[in-house]
């Protein structure tokens, strides 16, 4: 493409794998880019990103290291910036005091160098930092539920994709592909076929069912316990119900992690022999 610079090349390699989830793989495209390139604000700006978004202490002081050289080479990058500023926002100010009274400044000189830029809206972050008890709990529940059905949905592709084998129709996705969607379908097809792994399966297939069940099992087993005489008051007994749908749970979330290290490794290698 006419106009496309090394470093525009770098920076697309590290978009398409952070939006992967990639970000392991972001900060190896970054870092190539910049041994390749020397000095750039740009790509120091998604190596510092591929270290902010992993939400960790050591993570963090890299990401502030590679914000600082960044600026170091352009004051007014707005992604930096930005970046910088929600770092030191979700910052700890009683373990790091230094970093997190670095986020006024951060906001006060995004503000002047492009008061109307997106970059200088209220950052995420200042929002997460500021959030209450109760939203944590609604967060948390909104993501069980999606891993719910991201459960319930793998279940059922699975048995979509077992009856179409079965039938000799012929699977195609996988080998070629970069669609993570069909990563997750042949990651889970390879791992869970199989009579052994039936149970899983079904269950996986009706999860809500299978929750709403377990839940009236542990109830009634606890109220039968406690009014046979075995237990006076509590009772963990009656949670065992709860047990294989945890690992049904545990199995699936598993075949979804290893299915995106496939896809983002597939797609690193992918976009490295483009670039």
């Amino acid at each position: 493409m006419s106009g496309t610079t090394a470093v525009d090349v770098y920076q697309d390699r590290c978009e398409q794998l952070f939006l992967a989830g990639g970000n392991a793989a972001v900060r190896r495209a970054a870092q190539e880019g910049l041994d390749e390139l020397g000095p750039q604000p740009d790509l120091y700006c998604w190596l510092a990103l591929g270290h902010a978004v992993e939400d960790d202490d050591d993570h963090d002081d890299r990401a502030e290291e590679a914000f600082r050289a960044g600026l170091g080479l352009d004051a007014d990058h707005l992604g930096l910036l930005a970046g910088y500023a929600e770092l030191c926002l979700r910052a700890d100010a009683f373990e790091y005091p230094g970093r997190a009274a670095r986020a006024s400044v951060l906001s006060r000189r995004l503000n002047e160098a492009a008061p109307e830029s997106a970059e200088a809206e209220r950052p995420a972050a200042e929002r997460w930092a500021r959030r209450g008890y109760w939203d944590d709990i609604r967060m948390r529940a909104v993501v069980g539920a999606l891993q719910g059905r991201d459960t319930e949905a793998q279940a059922r592709a699975l048995a979509e994709d077992l009856r179409q084998r079965d039938g000799g129709g012929a699977i195609t996705r996988g080998a070629g592909s970069v669609d993570r969607a069909a990563t997750v379908r042949a990651t889970t097809l390879e791992a869970l076929s199989g009579p052994w792994n039936a149970p899983v399966r079904l269950l996986g297939r009706y999860r809500t069912a299978a929750w709403a069940v377990s839940l009236i099992l542990c109830f009634a087993t606890n109220t039968a316990l406690r009014r046979t005489g075995v237990v006076d008051h509590f009772s963990v007994w009656g949670y065992l119900w709860l047990i294989p749908v945890l690992i049904v749970d545990r199995r699936f979330a598993a075949v979804r992690k290893e299915a995106e290290a496939r896809h983002v490794a597939h797609l690193e290698a992918v976009l490295a022999e483009r670039s």
